[in-house]
């Protein structure tokens, strides 16, 4: 058998230095939503201009002392994997840091994850099977569609009731205005050619203004 023939038996996601950089300037308790997603959103802001990935990051904090637990943001371009979405990689890295699969275990502090719009198909999947007990979202409807071009797939319409039904507590809409403004500089950004928009289906919508790049898949 060659090197060729054989089958990969293990990956990683690592995120970059700069995103622990920003981690210690925000401090490791963040006592308010708001800071928290401010964090987020500079962690966002600072991502798709990296290169590593989308306009987009997440972390998980425990809920109550604001301690923050984990930091992540989309590295889809940097590791080639599709999974490797922003509250794909906050949640994986949280569970590895505490060293359990379940975020909600029983005696532990219950905890959130805070992300700068409603989740996509799949890391609404991930989210639910996590333990996080609340979610924190910045905003949710068509404008991060309408904006960038991504393709959050089919969430069902009652996804929220959802949340609840499965003892997870919704937050909406903390610092909205704040994720549009990044939605709409990576809009820009992606027009002048600067970005890497990665498509798995050949779709032909593109961002506002981006001279015709094709979404990435998913985020």
């Amino acid at each position: 058998m060659t090197e060729s023939d054989r089958i990969a038996t293990s990956y990683r996601v690592d995120i970059p230095d700069w995103v622990q950089d920003e981690v210690d300037a925000a401090g490791p308790v963040l006592a308010t939503r708001e800071d928290r997603m401010s964090l987020v959103h500079r962690l966002a802001a600072r991502n798709f201009r990296d290169g590593g990935g989308g306009p987009f990051a997440a972390l998980v904090v425990e809920s109550d002392t604001g301690r923050l637990v984990s930091a992540g943001v989309n590295r889809v371009l940097a590791s080639n994997l599709s999974a490797a979405h922003a509250e794909v990689v906050a949640l994986s890295l949280a569970q590895k840091r505490l060293g359990r699969w379940d975020l909600g275990d029983a005696g532990s502090p219950a905890t959130e994850l805070v992300v700068n719009w409603r989740p996509c198909a799949q890391c609404y999947g991930a989210l639910l099977w996590s333990g996080v007990t609340t979610v924190v979202i910045a905003g949710d409807g068509p404008e991060l569609e309408r904006l960038t071009g991504f393709d959050e797939g089919p969430v069902r319409d009652d996804w929220a009731e959802q949340l609840e039904a499965r003892g997870i507590s919704l937050v909406r809409d903390v610092l909205r205005e704040e994720a549009l403004e990044v939605y709409r500089d990576y809009a820009e950004f992606a027009g002048r050619g600067a970005v890497t928009v990665y498509n798995a289906r050949g779709t032909s919508s593109s961002p506002r203004g981006s001279g015709g790049a094709g979404p990435e898949d998913g985020r």
